[in-house]
């Protein structure tokens, strides 16, 4: 899976789901910080990325993030 071609947009909003339901303490965070310094699209890319190697699919599509609505998707 390409995560890097989707648009900007779905990838702040693919991210914006993992970070709902991870647990977002500063040791994770520093984790993608290291991984993607200074380029926010690359760091949307990695914490996505972590989240498909888990579960197997974007954040939208399986786990627990896909059950999470956002606000501006109501």
């Amino acid at each position: 899976m390409d995560i890097s071609s989707l648009p900007l947009r779905n990838l702040q909003k693919e991210c914006a789901r993992v970070l709902c339901v991870m647990q977002a303490t500063s040791h994770e965070l520093v984790k993608y910080n290291k991984e993607s310094y200074h380029n926010s699209q690359n760091w949307y890319i990695t914490v996505i990325q972590s989240y498909v190697d888990q579960y197997g699919d974007l954040p939208s599509k399986v786990g627990p993030a896909k059950d999470v609505k956002l606000f501006l998707d109501v």
